[in-house]
C-alpha cells in the first residue's frame, strides 16, 4: 500500500520560517545600531555638560561634587539603556527605543540637578531642549504631550513650589565664559540633532523609493513571461477581455492571431533546450519590434503566442501577420545554431458582434490548425 505524500506546507515551512527569522534579525540589528548611535550621543552630551560644570566648580559657583555626580547619573542611565538594548530587553516593549523612559530619565536628571545646584540652573534647564529634541526623533504625538506635561509640572514645582534661586552664572569672566559655552553648545547640539533627524528622514525616504521600485518590479514580473519578456497568459487574457469589451462599446473592429513556432519540438531535440529558449526570446523581440504601440503580445503557452490587434480588420490583420511571418523566416537563425531555420504559422480571427473571448479564441485556434495542416509557414483566417 502506497504511503501518502507529505503535505505541501511541510515542504515550504522551513524556508518561510528561515526568511522570517532573517528579516527579524535584520530589523533587530538596525534598531540596535540606531540605539547605539543615540545613546552614544547622549553620553557625549553629558560629558560636555560635565566639562562646563567643572569650569563653574573651579571658580566656586557650584560645589565640586556636582560635576562628577551629574556625569555618573547621566552615563549610568545611558549604560542601563545600552545594556537593555544589547541584551534584547528593549525589543520586548511596544516601543523598542524606549522613548518615554529615556525622556523621563533625562527630564528627572535635569530638574533634580537644577534644584540641587540652582546657581547653574541655566545649564540644566537649557538641556531640556536637548531632551525634547532627542525625544522628537521617535516620540508619538501622545508621548510628546505626556513628556511636555511632565516637564511643565516639574518646572512649576521648581519655580513655584520652591524658593531656589535659579540663576544664570555671570558674576565673573569665567562664569560668563561657561554660560556662553553652554548656550552655544546647546544650540549646536540642537542643530546636530536636526541634522541627524534629517538623515533619518532621508534614509526613510530612500527606503520608501526602493520599496516602491521593488513593488513596481514585482507587479511587472507578475505580468511578464520570465523567458520571453512578453505578457504572460493571465495578463494577455485580461488584455484580450478589455480590448473585446472596448470594441463592443465603440463598435470598432478587433482581431487576434494565435501564432505557433513551426516544429519547435524538433528545434529543441536537434539543437538543445538552451537554443530553443533563445529562439523564443529572439522571436518575441522580433514581434515587439514590428507591431504597433496599441497591439498586445503575450505568450499563450509553450511555443504558442497570442497577438491582440485592436482597431484592425481581418484583411489588415492577415497582412500584419504575413509580414511578421516573412520577417521571422528571413532572420539569420544560423547565428544561434548552424543550419537552423525557424518559421511560424498563425490563425487570424476578427471579432463578431456580441462574440465572447472564448469563441473568438476558438476560431483563431481552428484557423491555426488549418495553417498547420496546409504545410505550416503560412497564415490562415477564420
Amino acid at each position: 500500500m502506497q504511503t501518502a505524500a507529505p503535505p505541501l506546507p511541510s515542504l515550504t515551512a522551513t524556508p518561510l520560517v528561515r526568511g522570517e527569522k532573517q528579516l527579524a534579525l535584520g530589523t533587530r540589528r538596525r534598531r540596535t545600531k540606531l540605539r547605539r548611535q543615540m545613546l552614544g550621543y547622549v553620553g557625549i552630551s553629558y560629558t560636555i555638560d560635565t566639562i562646563i560644570l567643572a569650569i563653574l566648580a573651579n571658580v566656586g559657583t557650584i560645589p565640586m561634587a556636582i560635576a562628577p555626580a551629574y556625569l555618573a547619573c547621566g552615563l549610568g542611565t545611558a549604560a542601563i539603556f545600552c545594556a537593555m538594548s544589547e541584551y534584547g530587553i528593549s525589543d520586548r516593549f511596544e516601543d523598542p527605543y524606549l522613548v518615554m523612559p529615556q525622556a523621563a530619565a533625562g527630564l528627572t536628571t535635569m530638574l533634580f540637578f537644577a534644584w540641587l545646584a540652582p546657581q547653574a540652573g541655566l545649564l540644566f534647564l537649557s538641556n531640556l531642549f536637548i531632551v525634547f529634541s532627542f525625544s522628537s526623533l521617535r516620540a508619538s504625538a501622545r508621548e510628546t504631550a505626556t513628556i511636555w506635561t511632565a516637564m511643565s509640572l516639574g518646572l512649576a514645582f521648581l519655580f513655584l513650589g520652591t524658593d531656589k534661586p535659579i540663576s544664570v552664572p555671570h558674576d565673573n569672566y569665567t562664569e560668563r565664559l561657561a554660560t556662553m559655552l553652554d548656550l552655544a553648545i546647546t544650540i549646536g547640539r540642537c542643530m546636530f540633532i536636526g541634522i541627524f533627524s534629517n538623515s533619518l528622514r532621508q534614509s526613510l525616504y530612500n527606503k520608501s523609493v526602493q520599496l516602491k521600485e521593488a513593488y513596481r518590479r514585482i507587479e511587472e514580473l507578475a505580468e511578464l513571461d520570465e523567458l520571453t519578456g512578453s505578457f504572460n497568459r493571465r495578463c494577455i487574457m485580461r488584455m484580450l477581455d478589455d480590448e473585446i469589451a472596448r470594441a463592443h462599446r465603440a463598435k470598432t473592429p478587433c482581431s487576434i492571431a494565435l501564432i505557433d513556432l513551426d516544429w519547435f519540438k524538433r528545434i529543441n531535440d536537434a539543437h538543445g533546450h538552451p537554443i530553443g529558449d533563445e529562439v523564443l526570446r529572439t522571436f518575441a523581440i522580433t514581434v515587439f519590434a514590428n507591431i504597433r504601440g496599441i497591439d498586445r503580445f503575450g505568450r499563450y503557452g509553450g511555443e504558442e503566442f497570442l497577438l491582440v490587434l485592436p482597431e484592425t480588420t481581418n484583411d489588415a490583420a492577415a497582412h500584419i501577420l504575413d509580414r511578421l511571418r516573412m520577417i521571422v523566416s528571413d532572420l539569420d537563425w544560423s547565428a544561434l545554431s548552424h543550419g537552423m531555420a525557424v518559421t511560424i504559422s498563425a490563425g487570424v480571427a476578427t471579432l463578431n458582434p456580441d462574440e465572447t473571448p472564448d469563441a473568438l479564441l476558438a476560431r483563431a485556434d481552428d484557423a491555426l490548425y488549418v495553417a498547420k495542416e496546409a504545410g505550416r509557414n503560412q497564415i490562415a483566417s477564420a
